[in-house]
């Protein structure tokens, strides 16, 4: 006599419908037809410490999160660093990364962002200078500051929101861009609102039981 579990033989067994990623992660079907992609501003509090970075920055390679940036600086407390990451993905999608970032140890705290967050970010863009005064010109349209110039090139820092940062390039690709650097965003919120604060317990307890219903998960280290 087997001395296996019972249940009906392999044939027989329902099989689960929905593709799996790399990482052997299975994503219904439903979720993926059903939810379109939104951009937003997620905030995490960290431990400063060594390999917190790695740490979440693995987590998003794994799991193939669309991560557009992820930019990481310290708080008034030396103790602590704060992670701000700007995600394109599905509601489920987003609802992952939070569960999941809360999951990691370093992490003190993970908020989703209103809207209206203040969120800014710094380009700088190197330009050729066979026009300076057109360029000089589109420079003042942004608000830009000068940080380097030669008789070949000029140098721009621009900081804003990420439209403006767009358009900024777009307009300065009429001279021919040589070069761009870009921060990522940051974000704080806005008034009073505490950035580094928690959501609500039921949003975060209605957000987890939405994403145990969507996703289903193979890895022990989910």
């Amino acid at each position: 006599m087997s001395g296996g579990l019972e249940g009906p033989p392999p044939e027989e067994r329902p099989t689960p419908e929905g593709r799996r990623n790399k990482q052997g992660i299975r994503i219904d079907p439903e979720v993926e037809a059903t939810h379109e992609p939104r951009r937003t501003v997620i905030s995490a509090l960290v431990e400063h410490e060594p390999g917190v970075l790695a740490e979440v920055s693995g987590l998003f390679s794994r799991r193939q999160f669309n991560i557009e940036s992820l930019t990481v600086g310290p708080t008034t407390d030396d103790d602590r660093a704060r992670i701000t990451l700007v995600v394109e993905e599905p509601d489920p999608g987003i609802d992952q990364v939070k569960k999941q970032l809360r999951k990691l140890i370093p992490v003190i705290s993970v908020r989703e962002l209103e809207p209206d967050a203040m969120r800014r970010e710094l380009a700088l863009v190197k330009v050729d200078a066979d026009r300076p005064d057109q360029v000089a010109a589109v420079a003042d349209m942004y608000d830009a500051k000068t940080v380097d110039s030669s008789p070949e090139t000029a140098t721009f820092e621009v900081t804003g929101a990420r439209q403006k940062i767009d358009a900024a390039i777009e307009t300065f690709g009429q001279f021919g861009i040589r070069e761009i650097s870009r921060t990522g965003t940051t974000a704080l919120a806005r008034g009073t609102d505490e950035t580094a604060g928690r959501e609500p317990a039921a949003a975060v307890s209605s957000a987890e039981t939405a994403n145990q219903t969507t996703y289903t998960q193979t890895h022990t280290d989910d």
